[in-house]
């Protein structure tokens, strides 16, 4: 107990300095995609993409262990998205709601949208835990949107969906609270870009006080130390929007206020997902250095109403 108290105490003080690198992680941090969780007893789990979804965990977000997939024998049901057989799972979403494991996950292949969403739930995170519970969407080439990249957010009863990778952005929509899966065919239109290809993915809604903040991935991912991926964030006073940056651009305008870009040897930091602990906010994302991807945490300011990477 002493020890985690430390390590949680050591992290919040380290990420409060000027300079907005990660906080110092050990053990196998080779992560993309990151989505994390904390259970009852105080573990801390990252999800990730890989084929069956790599699962991590920590008692005290500094030493990190691979523990194994959420699915072990590969999930065949996906194939016919990615084009492969066990073929990776891209960036997974997780909640932890009333003692279980929500984790939404994509299946798709690099620029198409013959994609789809599923949902799968665990009691204990654990390999071997998990019981997939079916499609929640998909698309193909008929659809204006993608697919892929989703993130539950809660409002009271009603449960939300955001996805959604170029093409014209970012995509709320309704989910049954009692299955997680789709309510309706609403489909509901949050962000959009027309640079760069319209490159915005990785939505992640986070409600803090009056506002909800739609955190975005911009520009370009998976190319190393060549990727430009930057980190970018919205709000909004209803969590359909609509969403204005920092200069009231409107998101579906390409607004999008930077939260965290290359820096040093921190190269293409996205893919992000934020998760409350103990009153504080953190940030983890991947980044890139030659030798691969890694996890990167940071605190997060929310102390002048817009979020600043400490």
């Amino acid at each position: 107990m002493w020890s985690t108290l430390f390590y949680l105490s050591a992290f919040f003080v380290a990420s409060a300095q000027a300079v907005p690198n990660p906080f110092n992680v050990t053990g196998n941090t080779a992560v993309h995609d990151p989505t994390m969780c904390q259970d009852k007893h105080g573990l801390f789990f990252v999800f990730s993409t890989a084929p069956g979804i790599e699962i991590r965990t920590s008692p005290d977000l500094v030493n990190w262990t691979l523990i194994g997939k959420v699915w072990p024998e590969g999930a065949n049901w996906t194939d016919p998205y990615t084009l492969t057989s066990n073929g990776n799972i891209w960036a997974p979403d997780c909640t932890y709601l009333n003692g279980e494991f929500i984790l939404y996950y994509a299946a798709s292949s690099f620029g198409s949208q013959n994609s789809a969403i599923f949902l799968a739930r665990s009691k204990t995170g654990f390999p071997g835990s998990w019981v997939d519970h079916g499609l929640v969407t998909s698309t193909t080439s008929a659809n204006d949107y993608n697919a892929i990249d989703p993130n539950l957010i809660i409002v009271g009863e009603k449960w939300f969906l955001s996805l959604g990778s170029f093409w014209t952005g970012i995509k709320l929509v309704n989910l049954n609270p009692r299955t997680g899966l789709l309510k309706d065919s609403t489909v509901t239109s949050l962000a959009e870009r027309t640079a760069n290809n319209g490159a915005i993915e990785a939505s992640v809604i986070f409600k803090f006080r009056s506002h909800f903040y739609l955190f975005t991935s911009w520009d370009n991912c998976c190319q190393g130390v060549n990727s430009t991926y930057n980190i970018r964030v919205g709000r909004a006073t209803n969590v359909k929007g609509p969403y204005v940056d920092q200069d009231n651009v409107d998101l579906l305008a390409g607004g999008g206020t930077l939260v965290l870009a290359s820096h040093g040897n921190i190269i293409g930091p996205g893919g992000q997902d934020l998760l409350q602990i103990n009153g504080n906010t953190i940030l983890l994302y991947h980044y890139y250095t030659p030798t691969g991807s890694f996890l990167g945490i940071n605190n997060l300011d929310f102390s002048d109403s817009w979020p600043v990477v400490k």
